[in-house]
């Protein structure tokens, strides 16, 4: 699941984007200024971020600066009020991706996003060399290597891999079957809503100390399946604000 940072100060447009983005199958983080910026790019990989120009004491294009020279996520801005040309050929010029005016029609904000995430496809293989870590557990994305604490590897399927790293990607959210289902198919796979039951049964079983009482991946009845701890987020490859 991709993860998007949003930097607002308007909370009507931070909870109409982040609803509309969660709608899609996205992971919305949303702000209203840059004092938590730092904790959570240094701490969470982010694919990709959507900064206003006027976020009231501050600059927008400032943000943009710093993004763009610490990270590889490509960068949205939206604007109302600063509607200056040069604003938007600097804004371009610092490093982000696009430029995209209020009022805009969310559809088409929408395909901005998705563009805008699909141009760097030669960064993608370097954003994923990874660790997650958590509780006594470490995920190698790179090589696909689960380990515990004593180093044991814990061998999981390609399915029970793309499950576990979307769950990792979105750590104490809630994710219904219909968004597990869509990050975990690929192609040529013929998969059915109960089979994520089953991978989840397996996963369990390699993770929950009593998998007849899951504490690590809990269900949510009626909504679907949270992952419970903490996840920390190592990338070397990855630049810290």
């Amino acid at each position: 699941m991709k993860h998007i940072l949003l930097i607002d100060d308007d909370p009507t447009i931070r909870d109409l984007l982040s609803d509309y983005l969660s709608q899609h199958a996205f992971r919305v983080t949303a702000i209203s200024d840059s004092r938590s910026l730092a904790r959570i790019v240094g701490t969470d990989a982010v694919d990709l971020v959507v900064v206003d120009l006027n976020l009231g004491h501050e600059d927008g294009l400032e943000i943009v600066r710093r993004l763009s020279s610490t990270s590889d996520a490509p960068i949205i801005i939206i604007s109302g009020d600063r509607l200056d040309e040069a604003d938007k050929v600097v804004g371009l010029e610092l490093g982000a991706t696009d430029y995209v005016t209020k009022p805009f029609a969310i559809r088409e904000f929408l395909a901005r996003v998705r563009a805008s995430l699909r141009e760097r496809p030669a960064q993608k293989k370097r954003k994923e060399r990874k660790t997650y870590r958590f509780g006594r557990f470490e995920l190698d994305i790179d090589t696909r290597k689960l380990s515990d604490a004593d180093g044991a590897e814990i061998k999981l399927t390609a399915g029970e891999f793309k499950l576990l790293t979307v769950f990792l990607k979105a750590p104490q959210h809630v994710l219904s079957r219909e968004q597990l289902l869509t990050e975990t198919r690929s192609h040529n796979d013929d998969v059915f809503d109960r089979s994520i039951d089953v991978l989840i049964l397996r996963l369990r079983r390699k993770l929950e100390a009593d998998p007849a009482r899951p504490k690590l991946i809990r269900t949510e009845r009626g909504a679907g399946y949270v992952f419970t701890s903490d996840v920390t987020v190592s990338d070397a490859a990855r630049a810290r604000i």
